[in-house]
């Protein structure tokens, strides 16, 4: 970063490692914030489908007029895009503190330990890779939720729900959509920061 400083008149030191590390903070704590809740999210949705898969009915008790705990077919394809968005979501999160860390070495007295300008720039393209996998990966979580909660909702007839509630639509369903917007607002947010570093590092100098 040292030649590059100097070949670059415009391009301020003390900026650069202030940049850095505000912009790292911000992604690395609203990441790590989004992730948490889209986990817990996530974690009540599978516990609660795990719980309704658990239940069955007394024996001799029949079925007819009962409404039985079920969960809704096809929803764990929104749950797996869900948890991968937040896999990716996870190495977003220590990319951005990786900037982090970038910014303390950058402003460190000893020259030996400053990252290159090359080095810096391939975490930022790295990141903004990510943020576009990230949210590929929750737009899909967030496409087949939908679908499948419209699909439920279209299929039943007025006032179903009175009569069998196992059809009906539960909260717990709506948390999946809910998990899978999350992310993507929280991979947003990490895309947006690694784009305003990498282009202001990039911008033109004369």
């Amino acid at each position: 970063m040292q030649t590059d400083r100097e070949s670059s008149p415009h391009l301020n030191f003390e900026q650069v490692v202030t940049i850095l590390r505000i912009a790292g903070w911000v992604s690395f704590i609203m990441q790590i914030g989004l992730a948490a809740v889209a986990s817990v999210l996530l974690l009540l949705a599978i516990t609660g489908r795990s719980l309704n898969q658990s239940i069955a009915l007394p024996a001799g008790v029949p079925v007819t007029g009962v409404a039985t705990p079920t969960t809704t077919p096809g929803l764990g394809v929104g749950i797996f895009w869900a948890v991968c968005g937040v896999v990716v979501l996870l190495f977003g999160s220590y990319l951005a503190f990786r900037m982090v860390r970038f910014a303390k070495r950058l402003g460190s007295p000893n020259h030996t330990i400053r990252p290159k300008r090359t080095k810096v720039m391939q975490v930022l393209k790295l990141s903004v890779i990510t943020g576009l996998i990230g949210i590929l990966l929750m737009i899909l979580g967030t496409g087949a939720t939908i679908g499948v909660l419209l699909a439920k909702s279209i299929s039943q007839p007025q006032g179903v729900a009175i009569y069998d509630p196992s059809r009906s639509i539960r909260s717990l369903d709506v948390f999946v959509a809910a998990a899978n917007t999350t992310g993507i607002t929280a991979h947003f947010v990490g895309l947006v920061a690694a784009l305003s570093v990498f282009n202001w590092l990039h911008r033109p100098t004369d």
